[in-house]
């Protein structure tokens, strides 16, 4: 369980792969589409969705051509079990969670 928790831990730790992870709040993407917002290749965007994944925070599948992205909720969830513990932190609000992503791109701009 420890390393999977430094792992989500490790993923959140990036603000690109945050922002992704708002993204993908929404719908399922494509991965082209999740790098068009970005200013680095689709190599790079790449290496941020293989850190997003092996935390188990997105999955990944191929539909023809295309691969998209998933957000994977649960992941989350055992991070803020693990929080819980400390009793400091309140249960995880997706949607306060959102918002939070939000507003950090939004400070980025």
């Amino acid at each position: 369980m420890t390393d999977r928790l430094d792992a989500v831990f490790a993923a959140l730790a990036d603000p690109t792969r945050r922002a992704i992870l708002a993204m993908l709040l929404e719908d399922d993407m494509a991965v082209t589409d999740v790098a068009e917002p970005f200013a680095m290749s689709l190599a790079a965007i790449s290496k941020h969705l293989t850190v997003l994944s092996e935390a188990g925070l997105i999955s990944r599948e191929r539909r023809g051509r295309v691969i998209w992205c998933k957000l994977e909720p649960e992941a989350m969830r055992e991070a803020s079990v693990w929080m819980r513990a400390f009793g400091q932190v309140d249960p995880l609000d997706l949607d306060a969670f959102e918002r939070f992503l939000a507003q950090e791109l939004s400070e980025e701009d």
